[in-house]
């Protein structure tokens, strides 16, 4: 016996040859008849080599324990020790499953399953599976004899006498051998069901594919037809037949009893449940159907998905001839899917939902279904399978590898990208059968337990540090997959307009041009071109772009117009292609390329702006959105600051006209800044989805234009009186924004609503001082509007007292005279919006000093001017619509549009303004909730007309930015309607979700406004 204090030479050999808990493992080989090998060498070596040691030789110990006698034993001992494959196998097992080793102890006879006597043993097929579950009679023994099945399959698998793709060849083969065999049982319980009908069972999914893994549900289609059935394809998908009905029947109660058989648990456990939902119509659909009734389905009702699922379908049990005519019916339809609208983002749709549906705190861990998953691979190589196997029949392999080796051969994917990818399949698909393998149960997630790890690593062959090593090479892998999409379906078209190395294969043009259309290219020739300019040569610019064009073709894709992206980044490549920073730029800073690509494929706008000047792609680059340093970054930059670059270039300038020109380019410089900060927050990024505040956005558009608009203003008449009058103008002048633009409310398109104000210096004359404001006006307008790469600036003064036929300027005395006498309601309204923006500053506080007795009326509005605006805004409505324009879709005129929401804000504020000082503001929302916070208005019926308004505004700014001309209309266009879709959030296809979401909101909030503007 060990002296107390020491440890003996066994426990110091126990722990070198991996035990983790040696002084239990000691205790079992002293216990029972190994006492007489517990020193072997031989068995240590053994138990050392298998994942789990501790758990080996528990399992061995009870295998032992469960023989029927000491002859019994002396026989498994014997063996073991004498016979290294047999050691091996069984050994490995037990150290890789605690299930196995369970079923083992339940069943002591089923380890010479383990010993191979024919070369078919070490690579059975369905046949020998068939003979391993013969004597089964009933859903207990076929459970038993599957196990014992799937304990040759898991000694193969540890001890690396197959390889991954082999072993789950093998289960989907054990899988095909249990459905028949289950099928058989249901058909000898129910023998006059199986004489009325022809019942075929076609795998989908893993099992379909040849891939299974251990612990799967078996993914199933039923197809039944009447016994004498020839099973001839009809048109119109069923038939009335009573024959036909009872055969249907019979069917669905075999088809029934055979998931019962697979799926119920008994003392033996269950199989793995059979899963059915992958049939027509679901769960809500009929288990069995005819196949005239099948192919119905899909040529009329079926999605994408489903058509992608259908890719791993083959008959396995049942009437194989009925199940090969269900295959030879639906391929021309699998292989027609990629001409589908929206094929491609329905794809990309589907994945990312299922994303979205893992649980936060799993994503991390979750093998199969997260980011660098393994149903990223296999989602990518069925995309480019249903693309190019149209014309390609050599890729119609419903295995995940043999898949990925086809399109490496035919240069749809590139060689050394196809074996990355092969070897990152393999391990992933590996962690998860080590995982499911230990207790035979279903799951993706990797275990995070430090044992469990150790145990999966020591499986995979990694023994110096386990579980480093596996999270190591795990994450190692999933980073590859991760690229997967640049991967596999982007570059192989760099690679087919590019020069290859002698042996490597190109992508064929007819084979690009079919990629560019699946990925929603209307011009593939052209988009062929645009690649080729751009990656073609040896020069360093050339090997920068071929890095780049991967990730931003998928970005480009991602929009309603990827041809438009592509062209506009070649365009801005030959702009600055030379310069230093450019191409480093979006290299190195990942943002800077994503809202590069944004930005070019969302509208006309922004790429406009953008290419009159292509230095300003810079502003995309600073991440923090600061607007630090050299105006740098995406957050619009406010008034101040405007003010004060404008103003310093404006004393730099040698004239009027080079100074305004300085302004224009600030103001197209800072539009693009705002319309691209708006764009990429709309589109949101791969790692933060757009998902931004719809109000947020509105006003950052609104806030950053009337801004810029009023800067603009102010660094031009600048401008305009230095030029003309050096320092002094010999009379006060104030511009007032007036609408949006007082209202801080600009869209893209606006004009600049104002009027002008002025007021004789002392001594001057009226008429002098009348002559000098107005030479400044027409000044300013003629300068803001030159022909130029620069967007004009309107000046709209038509809401002036007496509107086009008044004086374009008048003083501040002549506008008081005008409103004490003559001043009409509706001119009361439009000065709720009034705002000093330029000019004298004391001048402009006056005139709203002026007119505040005039918008906000003490007591309020009386019944006959509430008449009148209620009769203005009925004649609007009656005659400014125009003609032919969807009343429940026109933003401004139409119902619960920009107007209805903004006449009934303004009709609060002329009625009760002189009470509530919340309502004395010029933004629309401000009043609103100031009404709501003054009781004036419920908090359901604010936020109603809020939502109508911001999205109606969301609108004409998306109307702008994509045809690069203002309106109030939704595009009637499919692809200018389906960008407006996309910066307002909804996915490619959901155009019809969006007028539906719009008319929806709008309509709730014409309610609410018929109620508190007319009374209804």
């Amino acid at each position: 016996m060990t002296a107390p204090g020491r440890r003996s030479s066994t426990f110091s050999r126990l722990l070198r040859h991996g035990f983790t808990d040696p002084s239990a493992a000691e205790r079992l080989l002293e216990s029972i008849e190994l006492t007489a090998i517990r020193d072997d060498p031989v068995l240590l070596d053994a138990l050392g080599a298998t994942a789990d040691p501790d758990l080996a030789l528990l399992g061995f110990v009870r295998l032992l324990e469960a023989q029927p006698d000491g002859t019994a034993q002396r026989e498994l001992l014997d063996t073991v020790i004498a016979a290294k494959p047999l050691r091996d196998r069984l050994l490995g097992v037990l150290g890789a499953s605690a299930a196995l080793g369970d079923h083992l102890a339940r069943h002591p006879h089923d380890w010479q399953a383990l010993v191979t006597y024919e070369p078919e043993d070490l690579h059975p097929g369905v046949e020998q599976f068939e003979r391993g579950l013969a004597e089964a009679t009933d859903p207990v023994s076929l459970r038993v004899a599957y196990r014992r099945c799937l304990l040759s399959i898991a000694a193969r698998d540890v001890c690396g006498t197959t390889d991954v793709a082999q072993t789950a060849a093998e289960l989907a083969d054990l899988a095909t051998a249990t459905l028949r065999a289950a099928l058989a049982l249901a058909r000898a319980a129910a023998p006059e069901d199986a004489a009325l009908c022809r019942l075929a069972v076609i795998a989908m999914g893993k099992c379909g594919g040849h891939e299974l893994n251990y612990v799967s549900d078996v993914d199933v289609i039923f197809v039944g037809e009447a016994a004498d059935s020839t099973g001839a394809t009809g048109a119109n998908g069923s038939t009335d037949s009573a024959d036909e009905q009872k055969a249907l029947q019979a069917a669905t109660r075999l088809a029934s009893h055979l998931m019962r058989i697979c799926s119920e648990s008994t003392v033996e456990g269950t199989i793995w449940p059979v899963d059915a939902n992958l049939r027509p119509e679901g769960r809500n659909g009929p288990l069995v159907r005819t196949l005239s009734s099948h192919l119905a389905y899909y040529q009329r009702w079926a999605k994408t998905w489903e058509f992608q699922a259908l890719l791993k379908a083959r008959p396995v049990a049942g009437d194989i001839e009925l199940g090969e005519e269900y295959i030879a019916a639906l391929d021309p339809l699998v292989w027609q899917a990629a001409e589908r609208e929206n094929f491609i983002a329905d794809v990309q749709k589907m994945r990312r939902r299922v994303v979205e549906n893992i649980p936060a705190a799993e994503i991390e861990r979750e093998l199969k279904l997260g980011p660098g998953g393994l149903r990223d691979v296999e989602f990518a190589v069925q995309l480019l399978q249903l693309v190019h196997g149209r014309g390609d029949t050599s890729l119609r392999s419903g295995t995940t590898l043999d898949a990925l080796r086809a399109l490496a051969a035919g240069g749809y994917v590139g060689r050394a990208d196809a074996v990355q990818l092969d070897e990152a399949y393999r391990f992933l698909r590996s962690m998860e059968h080590r995982i499911q393998l230990f207790r035979l149960r279903r799951t993706h997630l990797v275990p995070a337990a430090e044992d469990d790890q150790r145990r999966i690593g020591r499986s995979l062959g990694l023994r110096t540090d386990p579980v480093a090593e596996l999270n190591r090479e795990w994450k190692r892998h999933a980073a590859v997959v991760r690229r997967l999409h640049e991967k596999l379906f982007y570059r192989p078209l760099l690679d087919a307009v590019a020069q290859l190395a002698p042996g490597e294969t190109r992508l064929s043009a007819d084979a690009a041009r079919e990629r560019l259309v699946a990925l929603g290219y209307a011009d593939p020739a052209s988009a062929l071109r645009h690649l080729e300019a751009l990656a073609s040569g040896v020069t360093r610019k050339a090997a920068i772009q071929r890095t780049l064009l991967p990730v931003l073709l998928g970005w480009f894709a991602d929009s309603a117009d990827p041809d438009a992206g592509l062209l506009g980044f070649r365009k801005v490549s030959d702009a600055l292609g030379k310069t230093p920073w450019y191409l480093r730029l979006l290299r190195d800073e990942g943002a800077a390329a994503e809202n590069l690509a944004r930005v070019l494929s969302a509208g006309r706008l922004a790429p406009d702006l953008l290419l009159r000047a292509p230095e300003a792609v810079a502003l995309l680059g600073d991440g923090d959105g600061s607007g630090r340093g050299s105006g740098g970054g995406l957050e619009p930059r406010g008034r101040e600051h405007l003010e004060q670059e404008i103003l310093a270039a404006v004393g730099r300038s040698e004239n009027d006209e080079q100074a305004v020109t300085f302004a224009r380019g600030v103001r197209r410089r800072e539009l693009f800044r705002t319309a691209a900060a708006d764009i990429v927050a709309s589109y949101g990024t791969e790692e933060a989805p757009g998902d931004a505040d719809q109000g947020a956005l509105v006003e950052l558009v609104g806030g950053g234009v009337s801004d810029l608009t009023a800067a603009t203003l102010a660094g031009s008449l600048r401008a305009v009186v230095r030029d003309g009058w050096g320092d002094t103008l010999p009379t006060r002048f104030a511009i007032i924004g007036m609408g949006r633009f007082g209202g801080h409310e600009l869209g893209y398109g606006s004009d600049a609503d104002v009027l002008f104000v002025h007021e004789p210096r002392d001594g001057v004359d009226e008429q002098e001082a009348a002559r000098a404001a107005n030479t400044v006006v027409a000044e300013m307008r003629r300068l803001l509007q030159l022909p130029s790469t620069d967007p004009p600036l309107l000046i709209d003064a038509d809401l002036r007292p007496e509107g086009k036929s008044g004086p374009l300027v008048r003083t501040l005395t002549s506008y008081e005279a005008y409103y004490r006498r003559w001043s009409l309601v509706w001119e009361s309204q439009a000065l709720l919006r009034a705002e000093p923006v330029a000019g004298d500053e004391d001048l402009g506080r006056r005139f709203i000093e002026l007119v505040d007795p005039l918008r906000y009326p003490a007591e309020g509005l009386g019944d006959d001017a509430v008449r009148e605006i209620r009769r203005l805004k009925a004649r609007m409505e009656s005659e400014r619509l125009p003609r032919g324009a969807d009343p429940t879709l026109h933003t401004k005129l139409g119902r619960g549009g920009l107007s209805d929401v903004e006449w009934t804000v303004q009709l609060l504020q002329l009625r009760h303004g002189w009470a509530e000082p919340g309502l004395r503001t010029t933004r629309t929302r401000r009043a609103l909730a100031a009404a709501c916070a003054a009781g004036l208005i419920s908090g359901e019926d604010a936020e109603t007309l809020d939502e109508a308004w911001v999205l109606a505004t969301r609108v004409r700014n998306a109307v702008m930015l994509v045809r690069g001309r203002a309106g109030d209309m939704f595009p009637s266009g499919g692809r200018e309607l389906a960008a407006v879709g996309r910066y307002l959030g909804y996915g490619n296809g959901h155009v019809g979700d969006m007028l539906d979401d719009y008319r929806r909101t709008t309509r709730r909030a014409r309610s609410v406004m018929e109620e508190l503007f007319y009374g209804a």
